[in-house]
């Protein structure tokens, strides 16, 4: 898989490390990274659907699945610029890439999948359109 690259996204969030992120080697932990992944994440999605009283209350999105390649070492202090986009368009799911910037650096892509949930139901639901077509205005490289 061909790692993304800066002008992959147009969305990005700052988040700075912290000591406690560090091991025992002196570098940012693995676990770290699921983290950030989710702060880029929810962040995303907060602005996404910004003005939605309904969002995160009776409807949103649930993590089903999360996985990383890691790239380079990163040693704390630093921060990084995390790009988030939606790669893929499903029924009741989206597919998510997040690449973690220091610099022009890539230390790390998190790639996930978040379904579309009902949570007073405990029931995925379809993505709306109106919601894939907000994504699909927002995003540099089309997602699939």
């Amino acid at each position: 898989m061909t790692p993304p690259r800066r002008d992959d996204f147009a969305f990005f969030l700052k988040l700075p490390t912290r000591w406690a992120d560090m091991d025992v080697l002196g570098h940012v932990n693995n676990t770290k990274f699921f983290t950030y992944d989710e702060s880029a994440r929810l962040e995303y999605f907060q602005r996404l659907m910004a003005g939605d009283a309904k969002f995160w209350d009776e409807y949103g999105l649930i993590l089903a699945h999360i996985e990383a390649d890691f790239l380079s070492q990163l040693k704390p202090p630093a921060e990084l610029d995390i790009g988030l986009r939606i790669a893929r368009v499903g029924r009741t799911s989206l597919g998510t890439e997040a690449g973690m910037f220091l610099g022009d650096t890539l230390v790390a892509v998190t790639r996930g999948v978040v379904v579309w949930f009902d949570y007073r139901a405990g029931v995925p639901l379809p993505v709306p359109e109106d919601v894939k077509a907000r994504i699909r205005a927002l995003e540099k490289v089309p997602p699939m």
